[in-house]
């Protein structure tokens, strides 16, 4: 890869950015980063975010040749200075240039929502790779897939990646052969930048609760759905889940920039979705823990043109997974998936971490799943409530430190509303004490309804939960899935999985 001053100049002139350049020795560049630890020789650095003057030093030291800053740093003399007004945005302007736009050889399919984000790109993919022969690449909160091979799948780090990484995993989805790409928009994306200029294909809207709203965070909720919205704003075709709330926020956000042919509009039959024409409709045939059946029904011209009516027996159970399922349906029909290929993989698909489940014999079932917020845990736990009607419903939680402060309370409430007895442990405290971070979720439960127990040693509150289980009962393990790292102190520290912690508690339970 290599891109030219000139070309650079271009690009930030057009549209508003460029300050002022002092041409260095070098008028080219062969990479591009943001940290200092990646620089290499004749690289393009980009002094963004929690910068520091000696960051630039030492990426002139590993080879620097230039930089992009908001302002002139002494850090950086002799090298060709590029000052911006907005380095988030030039970033993400120049790592699609430098990338030579990936995204416009690749069907690009984005979701956005509160909860659901991540079980819906999988399902997408698995539909897509039934359709074009496994040349789907994804990136999830999970994982980064850009190839086939082994080495081509890796460990996210954010839901949605800085965008030069972002344009870069592109590049090398399209060089390793992929099609399209389905991948995971978070309201944080908009809000830092990540996606500027970036335009989808198709853009899916889930649904929205109050989440991510804290110092660090959204200021408040309307900044929250604000961000959320431009997905929809930067999308050409648009897939609403009309169930969601502030359905009217949305859909107008949404027709300003959208022909109203190129929205669809989903529900469960029967909803109160008001003035609205739904494009289409679903309803459950079966909704238990063995097994999750929907119809799916087009109502409109344009649904029925997509020829995606029919049954789907969807691979990962939970009745909130049903519209999870009916937006892939219909996102994929878009790219041109056929019935079948959703069919074949709805029933195939796998979500690492989410309703992952595992028979503890006579301490009953336990679930690993994702559920890290007040919509996600009360969808979940209600559901197993609903199916375990003569059964305790046990749960294991903590929550993050030092984000989503308003999770807390929102545990208490969904543990309030459908737990039996709660395990309250370590999450990802970050740089806050897990004590507290316990002490506020312990302060928002009904004690009346719910037992608590506080086991700071998650490991250990894995264990005491499903010994606690009796064989009626379902044991949850929530909010890190296959997270293979807890954060503490900025460091991110090794950990098993829950998955791992509970087959090795299962175990040690056989062999008693």
């Amino acid at each position: 890869m290599n891109l030219g001053i000139d070309e650079i100049k271009t690009i930030l002139s057009e549209h508003g950015l460029l300050e002022s350049v002092t041409v260095g020795n070098n008028t080219s560049f062969n990479e591009v980063t943001y940290d200092s630890r990646n620089v290499k020789s004749n690289t393009l650095f980009f002094c963004k975010g929690n910068f520091k003057p000696e960051y630039l030093a030492m990426a002139k030291k590993s080879g620097a040749t230039g930089y992009i800053a908001e302002q002139s740093y002494s850090e950086g003399d002799g090298l060709t200075e590029i000052i911006v007004n907005n380095v988030q945005k030039a970033m993400s302007l120049v790592g699609a240039a430098f990338y030579c736009y990936p995204q416009n050889n690749l069907f690009t399919i984005a979701y956005t929502g509160t909860k659901g984000k991540t079980t819906s790109s999988y399902f997408a993919k698995s539909i897509l790779d039934k359709h074009n022969d496994n040349k789907t690449a994804l990136i999830s909160t999970i994982d980064t897939v850009v190839g086939n091979e082994p080495s081509q799948r890796f460990k996210s780090h954010l839901t949605t990646p800085e965008s030069l990484d972002l344009f870069k995993y592109m590049r090398m989805a399209v060089d390793n052969g992929m099609e399209s790409v389905v991948m995971e928009v978070s309201s944080q994306a908009y809000k830092k930048l990540r996606v500027y200029g970036l335009h989808f294909d198709v853009g899916i809207f889930l649904n929205i609760s109050p989440d991510h709203i804290g110092p660090n965070e959204h200021p408040n909720f309307e900044d929250y759905l604000h961000c959320k919205e431009q997905l929809m704003v930067n999308s050409t075709y648009c897939i609403i889940d009309a169930d969601t709330d502030y359905l009217t926020d949305v859909y107008e956000a949404t027709k300003a920039t959208t022909d109203p042919d190129k929205i669809y509009l989903f529900s469960r039959k029967g909803a109160n979705v008001n003035q609205y024409q739904m494009d289409f409709v679903f309803n459950s045939i079966s909704d238990t823990v063995d097994k999750n059946e929907i119809q799916l029904d087009s109502v409109t011209d344009k649904a029925t043109n997509l020829n995606m009516d029919g049954k789907y027996f969807i691979n990962v159970v939970g009745d909130y997974n049903e519209a999870n399922a009916v937006s892939a349906i219909i996102a994929t029909a878009l790219d041109e998936a056929t019935s079948q290929d959703a069919k074949a993989g709805l029933s195939e698909v796998v979500v690492p971490g989410r309703m992952e489940s595992y028979s503890a014999d006579e301490h009953g079932m336990v679930y690993v799943d994702y559920a890290h917020n007040y919509a996600s845990m009360h969808a979940l736990l209600s559901f197993l409530k609903t199916n375990n009607k003569n059964g305790k419903v046990i749960v294991v939680v903590g929550s993050p430190g030092n984000k989503g402060i308003d999770r807390r309370e929102g545990f208490g409430k969904a543990l309030s509303e459908n737990a039996d007895i709660a395990f309250l442990t370590t999450d990802d405290p970050a740089f806050e004490d897990p004590k507290d971070i316990i002490n506020e979720i312990y302060s928002h439960i009904d004690h009346e309804k719910v037992k608590v127990e506080i086991e700071l040693d998650r490991k250990e509150a894995i264990k005491k939960a499903i010994y606690a289980g009796d064989k009626n009962a379902i044991i949850v393990v929530a909010g890190k899935g296959r997270d293979s790292y807890q954060k503490i102190n900025g460091v991110d520290t090794p950990y098993e999985t829950d998955p791992v912690v509970v087959q090795n508690v299962l175990k040690g339970i056989k062999h008693e």
